[in-house]
């Protein structure tokens, strides 16, 4: 990661020597685990022993509110989160952790403030309305693609929350794999011109009343819900991520305006469930220390 960034990082010349890039870099991603602003993770670089231990910083010199700020518009301007995400993944597939031969896609809607009580008075116009079940919501989605053996997440985009799932599937894919993986969102997505070319299997949810229609005691029915069990099995692998970011680091809600720059963090945060769902794994490898 260090090397991804360095090229973009200023090197402090003429004035004020610049903080480490990996001090910055590691209170990045503590920003990031933790769901800190930037003048919180200021508060706590000060405040908590152990942070400023991780960051190799002292109590003489802790970066500023400001200086984390920018670290963190250098990143988003140079579009670098998604390499950080790449650069995890490459890590984790040296060791064998990543296998590629089949990708599971989902989305999942992340919120957005939808009052208007706000300096501009209105609400951010990159986010959108979308109803789902008899619930309606605004924000925005986050589609991934992870890999159907492990459950890693190796592929992002960042939408508006009314755009269709099926339309993002060509983005999701990485190009080896064998087999996709969807719930019924994702009906007809073999047949879209962008996919012709595809050889691959399709495994995509059906719909109940694809076979409701034969009875619920019937043969066929109980075919039919022995093969949707199956591939249900399959396709909860792309829930583990969206409850990592959802439940340990806390993500539920857009912290920023405009897709870019939320998109970006995503990346990050997906890029740290990568390293937190196989903990353990790199642990009894000798590849982590606690």
């Amino acid at each position: 990661m260090i090397a991804l960034i360095e090229p973009h990082y200023p090197k402090g010349e003429g004035g004020r020597p610049a903080y480490p890039l990996m001090a910055m870099l590691r209170i990045h991603l503590m920003q990031n685990w933790f769901g800190y602003s930037d003048p919180a993770m200021e508060e706590a670089l000060y405040e908590t022993t152990i942070l400023r231990q991780f960051a190799g910083l002292g109590l003489d010199r802790i970066a500023d509110e400001t200086t984390i700020l920018n670290f963190r518009r250098l990143l988003e301007k140079h579009e670098l989160a998604g390499g950080i995400l790449q650069v995890i993944n490459g890590y984790l597939g040296d060791r064998g952790l990543m296998l590629r031969q089949g990708t599971v896609v989902d989305a999942t809607i992340i919120h957005a403030p939808s009052s208007t009580k706000n300096k501009d008075g209105k609400r951010d116009p990159e986010m959108h309305q979308t109803k789902k079940g008899n619930q309606y919501f605004f924000g925005m989605k986050a589609h991934i693609g992870v890999d159907a053996e492990s459950g890693l997440v190796h592929s992002l985009v960042g939408t508006a929350a009314n755009v269709a799932d099926v339309t993002q599937v060509d983005q999701l894919l990485h190009g080896e794999e064998t087999y996709v993986s969807g719930d019924a969102g994702y009906t007809g997505v073999d047949k879209r011109a962008e996919h012709q070319d595809r050889q691959m299997i399709w495994s995509i949810a059906a719909r109940p009343s694809r076979y409701k229609k034969h009875g619920e005691k019937s043969l066929i029915a109980r075919v039919y819900r022995k093969i949707e069990f199956t591939k249900a099995q399959l396709r909860a692998k792309v829930e583990h991520p969206f409850r990592v970011i959802k439940r340990q680091f806390g993500y539920t809600k857009v912290r920023f305006r405009g897709l870019a720059k939320n998109t970006a963090q995503q990346a990050t945060l997906f890029a740290l469930s990568n390293l937190w769902m196989v903990r353990k794994r790199l642990l009894a490898m000798g590849e982590v220390r606690l």
